[in-house]
Formats: structure tokens, C-alpha cells, sequence
């Protein structure tokens, strides 16, 4: 009888073994599966993190430039809106002083038109940037913090940006005539005796707050990626930003 149970308790051990093995597996795959990530067995290079990234930039402008260049993307959105030159904030009290509200309003309303318009066109200055960034360790950005990546764009590309991007916004401002609506104000204002004349860029204003809205967006959509697997919507993305979320 000994000899019969004790042959049995080595197999059940072995069973048992098997069994955690097999469940322990069971599970990692499944993680994998759930993060969009491979085994550690195959860790993640350098160069994937840095496409990644690129990824998820891509993703993000993509995203940001189809979201602000909606109507009212811009000019009904607090996060966005673009207001009144503060340069120019005696234009705007004088003008309000001769009861020129209406002519106020209609010009910040184009002004941000002009924004939700230059944002139609956005996207593929945005992205070249991104193709074009050189980006040394990827690790450092993928685990720095939540907009790290648009950090780090914003750093790199801002001055080639606002180069390539300004003439896009003044086709914007063109297109919705938004001198149309300024010129009766500050020449009006400049005409009034002894006081110091006016002109602001105004071409320069809204590509910087184009700029600094849509770098805002891309933001949000990296944060997006790093938090919620549904929106790594690319395979790289899923592997990259899944490795940092286990």
C-alpha cells in the first residue's frame, strides 16, 4: 500500500506543477495580448521606441489638426480661443469707448477663423517636422512625463515650424478677410491726435497662437496613447506604449 501512494503523490505533484506552469503562461500571453506588447524575451530597441513615437506625434497632429480646424475649433473653445492682440488693448478700449463692440466682436471672431482655417493645413507641416526630428534615446522621452514626446517636438521644431507655418496662416487670413474687419479699427484709432501708433503682426499673433493651440491638442492626444490602449491604434504603438503601462 506504501509503495502504491507514494509513486501517486510524486505524479499529482507533478500535475500540479505542470498545471501552474501552464496557467503562468496562460497569463503572461494573455497580458500581452490585453497591452499590445511581446514577451520580454524580445524587449523593445531604440529605434522602435523613436518610431513609436513618431507614431503617436503622427497620430496626435493628425488628430489635432481634424479637431481644430472644425468651425468654432478655435473661437468656442476656452482652451483655444484666441482673444483680442493685448499689444494692441488701447485699440480695444478705445474702441469700445466710441461704442465700437460689434466691430470688436466680429474681428475676434475672424481672427479665430483664421486659426480654425490655418488648422486645415496643419497637419502635414506638423508631421514633416516630426519625420525630419532626430531623436537620440527614445527611452528617455517614452518614460518621461505624459507629454514628453509633444515636449520635446515643441523644443526641437518651433522655430522651423513657425517658419513653414506662416505663410499657411496668412493664406488663412486672406481666405476669411480678416484685415477686412481690423483696418476700420486701427485706422481710426491711429487718426485720434498724440497717441502712439498701433500695428500689430497680426499674421505673426495668430500663427503663434495657432501654434500653442494646436501643440495643446497634441498633447492631450499623447496622453491619450499613454493612458488608454484604445488609442494606440497603430501595431508600433501597441508594443511601444504598452510597455510602459505593465
Amino acid at each position: 500500500m506504501k509503495k502504491f501512494f507514494f509513486p501517486t503523490l510524486v505524479i499529482l505533484a507533478l500535475v500540479a506543477c505542470t498545471t501552474q506552469q501552464l496557467q503562468e503562461t496562460a497569463n503572461l500571453a494573455k497580458d500581452a495580448v490585453n497591452t499590445g506588447t511581446k514577451p520580454a524575451s524580445n524587449p523593445l530597441t531604440n529605434d522602435e521606441v523613436i518610431s513609436g513615437l513618431r507614431d503617436a506625434l503622427t497620430v496626435g497632429t493628425n488628430n489635432s489638426s481634424s479637431f481644430a480646424s472644425k468651425v468654432d475649433g478655435f473661437y468656442k473653445n476656452p482652451k483655444l480661443f484666441i482673444p483680442f492682440p493685448p499689444e494692441a488693448q488701447k485699440v480695444k478700449d478705445w474702441a469700445i469707448k466710441l461704442k465700437m463692440e460689434a466691430q470688436l466682436d466680429k474681428f475676434v471672431e475672424t481672427l479665430n477663423r483664421s486659426a480654425e482655417e490655418a488648422a486645415k493645413d496643419a497637419a502635414p507641416v506638423f508631421v514633416n517636422a516630426i519625420k525630419g526630428m532626430s531623436i537620440g534615446d527614445g527611452f528617455a522621452i517614452l518614460k518621461g512625463g505624459d507629454n514628453a514626446a509633444t515636449q520635446y517636438l515643441r523644443d526641437k521644431t518651433t522655430v522651423e515650424l513657425r517658419q513653414k507655418f506662416t505663410p499657411v496662416v496668412q493664406n488663412a487670413i486672406n481666405k476669411v478677410e480678416l484685415t477686412k474687419y481690423w483696418s476700420p479699427i486701427i485706422n481710426n484709432y491711429n487718426k485720434v491726435p498724440f497717441v502712439e501708433k498701433q500695428n500689430p503682426d497680426l499674421t505673426a499673433y495668430v500663427t503663434d497662437k495657432a501654434m500653442e493651440g494646436l501643440f495643446k491638442l497634441i498633447s492631450e492626444e499623447e496622453l491619450k496613447i499613454r493612458k488608454d490602449p484604445v488609442a494606440r491604434v497603430t501595431d508600433i504603438l501597441k508594443r511601444v506604449f504598452g510597455s510602459i503601462t505593465q
